[in-house]
């Protein structure tokens, strides 16, 4: 399994991923989240100045975000700054449609999207809302067409899986593990959590700072795809849902999505403060060291190929050393 390394999008980013690339991680994803994040391919290309063989990608993009030759032309450049160390991968969009009130994005417009995209890449005449593009760079401003990069796609369901099937390289998994993805001969998993030392307990100050962020997304998540109860059934999940409710009603995305994979926002708070510490290990990839090489050896065994673990806290170069050693 290889082990790769997440970001949510910050300044800091490209020195992080520099960072990572020292320590021996495989690859690196941002996040496509511009109402918190800076933009992805701005990112991208700085680290790649930054860096010499770690892989490179957005993890994942949002298609409605931005027009098929926006993100063609962006893939095109990032491939010239970094040859042979681009994928990109697509999702339907959580955080990146979710935090603006959003819905995610049906399939149809996805497969769509992936299919107009890459015939860009491949130099093709394309039809886009009803109007005939191509990539028109010359010498010196993308590299020759056709542009070879591998696109995974984000997907839980049948729907998404019969999109990635036919249109993707691969398969990428983040907050379930669906038992289609042993069809698939790379599966990155994104993950969140901490390494704890053997006397730590889970509702440590540091479990709290590097792994509660991840924890939060059980939530997030209960929230936006099964609605209020689906939160309140969850260990503190009154204590969240009171919280996210002080908020007025067209605007509670914002309460449930702000500080996104970064740090617990109010409610978050409060549902860790109410016994919602006691999910960690279940929420995340947390534990101690044999621990963590126990989990990561079951998901090898679901069909994972790639560990793909996003550090939070202050001690980003120490969460990167503490993963990366319980993961060899």
């Amino acid at each position: 399994m290889d082990v790769s390394v997440a970001f949510p999008t910050a300044l800091s980013t490209p020195e992080d991923i520099a960072v990572a690339e020292h320590l021996g991680y495989a690859r690196a994803w941002i996040y496509d989240t511009p109402q918190q994040s800076p933009d992805v391919w701005m990112t991208l290309a700085l680290a790649a100045e930054r860096t010499e063989h770690i892989g490179l990608g957005p993890g994942v993009l949002v298609p409605t975000l931005r027009h098929p030759m926006v993100n063609a032309a962006a893939t095109a450049t990032l491939a010239a700054l970094a040859p042979g160390r681009v994928a990109v991968a697509f999702g339907t969009g959580f955080t990146g449609r979710r935090a603006m009130g959003y819905r995610a994005i049906p399939w149809s417009y996805m497969d769509a999207y992936i299919r107009t995209y890459r015939a860009l890449l491949r130099g093709e005449v394309v039809e886009w809302e009803g109007a005939s593009m191509q990539m028109l760079h010359p010498d010196g401003h993308a590299p020759a067409r056709p542009v070879d990069v591998p696109v995974l796609v984000g997907a839980l369901g049948p729907k998404g899986d019969a999109v990635a099937r036919e249109l993707g390289d691969g398969l990428f998994v983040t907050l379930a593990q669906p038992e289609f993805m042993s069809a698939y001969s790379w599966v990155p998993y994104l993950a969140w959590g901490t390494v704890l030392d053997e006397d730590e307990e889970q509702d440590s100050e540091h479990a709290r700072e590097a792994a509660g962020p991840g924890w939060a997304l059980a939530y997030h998540g209960a929230y936006e795809f099964g609605g209020p109860d689906a939160a309140r059934g969850l260990v503190g999940g009154d204590a969240w849902m009171d919280t996210v409710e002080k908020a007025p009603p067209g605007r509670r995305h914002l309460a449930v999505h702000v500080g996104h994979c970064v740090e617990l926002n109010d409610a978050d708070a409060a549902a860790w403060e109410a016994g919602g510490h006691t999910m960690v290990r279940e929420a995340t990839l947390t534990g101690t060291r044999s621990e963590i090489r126990d989990r990561l050896h079951e998901l090898a065994t679901r069909g994972v190929t790639e560990i793909v673990f996003q550090p939070c806290g202050p001690d980003t170069r120490g969460e990167l050393e503490r993963f990366l050693d319980a993961a060899r």
